[in-house]
């Protein structure tokens, strides 16, 4: 028996309205009657996932966790306090954040307090404002953030070949040597602390619960979501999902985020519908 369904946000348990499909939400509850976990993992901030924890009724459970900053951050539902952490160190964060300047991206400096917005451009600001915490700045280094705990790099784009480019030239460049680096939300370049991802931090909570890791699912649509579905004992993708997460998967969705795909994935194989 599965005990545990960890599932991304974006593009994957939310639809394209950024709210919980009914279906999945009802799915959600009755996973959980039956003494399952169900735990959001997105690379976004644990705060950013408030108003998702509402509509699935986890909101203040002590008992159930989130897992944020692409499974680098554990929290209790209960308490924004971080039960785990992650940072980048500082003269990397650097080199990132200066290499983000000068390609003229948008980007995003998270830290364990509000996400700080270089170049925030409108495409940027109509798709996350009102969901995290936003603080604007055009610094040219980082040097602002000294002291501050620096989560992870995020560049953003919508021409995914231009962030394509611009990995090859940093891999060439030996910019992102021992770092975890990966595309989410088919806009962002994400740049994390080495050994940090969404497979890592799924295990690290299944064994802090007393679940194996046969006991877990995971659903996931992008390539952060890639080694959460292969750590996981059953890897869902939804139908919306990359190519390199359907390969990956165990399991590819009839349905989309926005038909109640993780809703499939409970009905299936938790509740046996």
């Amino acid at each position: 028996m599965y005990k545990l369904v960890a599932s991304d946000l974006d593009e994957t348990l939310l639809n394209d309205d950024h709210h919980v499909p009914q279906r999945v939400v009802d799915a959600v509850r009755k996973a959980r009657e039956l003494g399952v976990h169900f735990v959001p993992s997105t690379g976004r901030p644990a705060d950013s996932v408030n108003v998702t924890l509402e509509e699935l009724g986890l909101a203040g459970s002590a008992d159930d966790y989130t897992l944020s900053f692409n499974g680098g951050c554990l929290t209790r539902n209960s308490s924004p306090e971080p039960l785990t952490s992650c940072s980048l160190p500082f003269e990397r964060a650097r080199q990132i954040y200066e290499a983000g300047v000068r390609y003229g991206v948008c980007m995003h400096a998270n830290t364990l307090g509000p996400v700080y917005l270089y170049n925030y451009v409108p495409e940027e600001r109509a798709y996350i404002q009102g969901r995290m915490n936003i603080v604007e700045t055009m610094e040219p280094t980082p040097d602002f953030l000294a002291g501050q705990t620096i989560v992870k790099i995020i560049y953003m784009s919508l021409d995914m070949s231009y962030l394509q480019r611009i990995e090859r030239e940093m891999v060439e460049a030996g910019l992102t040597d021992g770092l975890d680096v990966y595309y989410s939300g088919n806009r962002y370049l994400e740049f994390n602390a080495p050994g940090v991802n969404k497979g890592a931090g799924l295990l690290s909570l299944a064994a802090r619960l007393g679940i194996a890791p046969e006991e877990t699912i995971a659903v996931g649509d992008n390539s952060n979501d890639v080694s959460m579905i292969r750590a996981a004992g059953l890897g869902c993708a939804v139908a919306n999902a990359t190519d390199e997460a359907k390969a990956a998967a165990d399991y590819v969705c009839q349905a989309d985020n926005n038909a109640g795909a993780v809703a499939e994935v409970i009905e299936k194989f938790v509740l046996g519908a």
